[in-house]
């Protein structure tokens, strides 16, 4: 894999439209499906709603988005129904987040983060736009990027260095346990996740983790059980392989 873009500068007037038109191009050339392993990725050659990139051995399809800031906590997406409607029938895309230098025209960080790691308390509705605006009455959505587990955001360039591929794809591997999780079911192993992950520490207890009661009661009010909720979480991520059991309940993030 290459970091920088291609030779020929694209000729837009717009450094942003130059911009997405260069890393549309390099993730075409450059990128490899995470799902399967196939060495390249394919472009949709007209707009689709939501995806730009798909896999012909394994048919995931990736959505990228650029830009030559780092990204913060959120990202604008597109329509917030479309969005959410395929977060309903399970046919998000993959989410490609490509930090690009402008004056090098490389590729200085990319993450991708996993279709199943989106769920509907990770995405925010805009608000609609006015009725002076060209598409007035239309509704945008954001990517909230700090709901998603650190784990789920897997790193495949960082700071202008290649990672080993079989290491990429060996952190993709060992997530799938939570594609075969549904609706809530889904959101609570990635909240509980998140909060793991949020302490910093990797050995903790059950006590440490009720500590996220609150917070987590916030996310799901209508759940009086949050305390056995977290316990149940806690034991699929341990058959999942993402935690250890210490005993006395105390755990270990792998």
């Amino acid at each position: 894999m290459r970091i920088g873009f291609s030779e020929a500068a694209t000729p837009f007037e717009s450094a942003s439209q130059t911009a997405r038109v260069e890393t549309e191009d390099w993730a075409g050339t450059n990128m490899f499906c995470l799902n399967c392993g196939c060495p390249r990725l394919n472009r949709y050659t007209a707009n689709k709603p939501v995806a730009d990139l798909y896999c012909t051995e394994c048919g995931d399809q990736y959505e990228l988005k650029s830009q030559s800031r780092a990204f913060g906590r959120k990202v604008m997406d597109g329509a917030y129904e479309t969005k959410i409607n395929r977060l309903r029938s399970d046919t998000s895309p993959n989410l490609i987040l490509l930090q690009y230098n402008r004056k090098r025209r490389t590729v200085e960080n990319l993450k991708v983060v996993p279709r199943y790691f989106f769920v509907p308390q990770a995405i925010e509705r805009r608000a609609p736009l006015s009725l002076t605006a060209r598409r007035a009455g239309w509704v945008g959505s954001n990517i909230l990027l700090d709901r998603i587990p650190a784990s789920g955001q897997i790193a495949v360039i960082q700071s202008g260095i290649v990672r080993n591929r079989s290491h990429v794809l060996e952190e993709w591997n060992r997530l799938r346990f939570i594609q075969e999780k549904r609706g809530d079911a889904r959101g609570w192993l990635l909240e509980v996740m998140r909060c793991l992950q949020n302490m910093g520490q990797s050995d903790f207890s059950l006590a440490d983790v009720y500590c996220f009661e609150q917070e987590l009661a916030a996310v799901y009010p209508r759940n009086n059980n949050v305390r056995p909720k977290i316990r149940q979480q806690l034991q699929v991520l341990r058959d999942g392989g993402f935690l250890e059991f210490l005993g006395n309940g105390r755990y270990r993030l792998r």
